[in-house]
C-alpha cells in the first residue's frame, strides 16, 4: 500500500519493512525527549532488530486495515523525524480509531506535526471511512493539546489513571474529531 503526502521538504508515508534502521535511530535520538509522554520501552524498541520484528506485524495490520503507522521524513536529511499511528481501529458500528504521534525534539514548533496529522486524519476519514478519531494527551502536554485543538479535535472529558506512561499512571484529556462528511456505505 503506497500512501504518502508531501509538504515543504517533508514526506509523510506509511512505514515500510525496510525502515527498521531509520525508525530505531529516530527513537534512540529522542529517547529522553519522548520518555515523559510514552510507556517505558524495552531495549529492543531502540534497535533495528527489534523494529524488524515489529514492522512485520505493522505491515500485516496495514494489509488488513486494522492499524496504520505513518512516519514523517525530512527528505533533505533523509531521516525519520516523527510518527503518526492509528490504532484500535474498529469498523461497523463504531467506525473509529485512536491516533498517537511523536516528533523529533529538534523539529518542534514548526507546524510539522499539525500538517502531518491533518493529512493523515483526512486520509483516515476519506479513504478508510472512519467517523471518529480519538486522541488523548497528558494535561501538562500543552503542545499536544494545541496541535489537536488547531485541527478541530474537541475535548470530551478527562480520564483518571488512563495510561501507564513512563512508569506511572497518568491522567489524560480525551478528545475526538468527527468526520462531518461520513455517510453509511
Amino acid at each position: 500500500m503506497d500512501v504518502h503526502f508531501e509538504f515543504d521538504h517533508y514526506q509523510v508515508r506509511l512505514i515500510k519493512s525496510s525502515d527498521s534502521v531509520m525508525i530505531a535511530n529516530y527513537f534512540m535520538r529522542n529517547r529522553h525527549h519522548l520518555a515523559p509522554w510514552e510507556p517505558k520501552r524495552a531495549n529492543s524498541f531502540f534497535t533495528a532488530e527489534g523494529w524488524k520484528q515489529r514492522l512485520l506485524q505493522l505491515v500485516e495490520l496495514h494489509k488488513h486495515n486494522l492499524a496504520f503507522y505513518f512516519v514523517i521524513l525530512d527528505t533533505q536529511e533523509k531521516k525519520i523525524i516523527g510518527s503518526v499511528s492509528f490504532s484500535n481501529i474498529t469498523r461497523f458500528p463504531f467506525h473509529a480509531g485512536h491516533v498517537g504521534y511523536s516528533l523529533d525534539e529538534h523539529y518542534q514548533g514548526n507546524g510539522i506535526m499539525q500538517r502531518a496529522l491533518k493529512h493523515t486524519v483526512d486520509w483516515m476519514f476519506t479513504v478508510q471511512h472512519l467517523h471518529r478519531i480519538m486522541a488523548a494527551y497528558i494535561p501538562h502536554n500543552k503542545k499536544s493539546g494545541n496541535v489537536l485543538s488547531a485541527l478541530g479535535f474537541v475535548k470530551e472529558g478527562e480520564a483518571k489513571d488512563y495510561l501507564y506512561i513512563n512508569g506511572a499512571w497518568e491522567d489524560h484529556i480525551l478528545t475526538s474529531k468527527i468526520n462531518p462528511d461520513w455517510v453509511p456505505e
